[in-house]
């Protein structure tokens, strides 16, 4: 069944996904987290092995619920559209996809402080809180140049394992994902911010503080028990103030 407001014929859980998926690439471009009409967030279709991307040429600004566009989990274009879709883009993400049958949006982006940090040995420091929360959830895949090697979807699933849902893409950029675009946009929000903290601390010039090695094993499993499923700051949860906050700054144009 179709919804009434839906402008092509589809069902309730496709335009639903898709005016959640708008929204966050709206979201996206409103933080600054854009490269151009580089990097990509797609969402599974519920109950099916169909996924919606962005179309490679509309920056995320422009980006509308019915503009996205549909393939199979073979990159087969299955909806109709001016334009293409990023072979890279669909390479990172099918291989998360199908890797796992919770992984229902995928979120990937370039921004200054995650290739920041993506560049540096260490990877993300255990100097914040932010950093420490996120630590039982992240994970890092080694860069192998751009992505068009199809060989490479084993290795990011292996990489991100069982419990994953956040990645630091070495040399490259950051990876989010979750069972809902709401799920993989907050863990997004919290990766960049960790990353941009740690990047500030280094640059200032001053001797950094490490939290002791039983305060940063106590706040990784207060992260495990804050940010899980069943935690009060559980990823997701903001999602609604999200909405309202990107409708007051932008509208309801994404829905259309």
């Amino acid at each position: 069944m179709a919804l009434a407001n839906s402008p092509l014929p589809m069902s309730d859980l496709e335009w639903s996904t898709r005016i959640d998926l708008a929204a966050a690439y709206q979201l996206t471009d409103l933080y600054g987290w854009t490269d151009l009409a580089g990097t990509h967030i797609s969402a599974r279709i519920p109950g099916t092995n169909e996924f919606l991307l962005n179309p490679f040429g509309l920056f995320f600004e422009e980006i509308t619920a019915s503009s996205l566009i549909k393939v199979d989990c073979e990159g087969n274009l299955l909806s109709e559209s001016d334009y293409p879709i990023n072979p890279a883009g669909f390479i990172i993400h099918s291989a998360l996809h199908m890797g796992s049958p919770t992984a229902h949006c995928v979120m990937h982006t370039h921004t200054r402080s995650g290739n920041a940090v993506a560049m540096q040995a260490d990877g993300l420091l255990p100097l914040t809180q932010k950093a420490l929360i996120l630590e039982p959830f992240l994970r890092y895949h080694d860069y192998e140049g751009i992505a068009l090697n199809e060989g490479e979807r084993e290795r990011l699933v292996t990489d991100m394992g069982q419990d994953g849902r956040v990645m630091i893409l070495r040399n490259h950029g950051l990876l989010t994902i979750g069972e809902s675009v709401a799920e993989a946009f907050t863990w997004m929000y919290r990766i960049e911010n960790a990353c941009s903290y740690q990047v500030d601390g280094l640059g200032g010039g001053q001797k950094l503080h490490y939290p002791n090695e039983k305060v940063q094993e106590q706040t990784r499993q207060q992260g495990w028990n804050v940010l899980g499923p069943n935690g009060f700051s559980r990823a997701g949860f903001e999602w609604p103030a999200l909405i309202r906050k990107l409708e007051r700054e932008r509208g309801t144009s994404y829905k259309s």
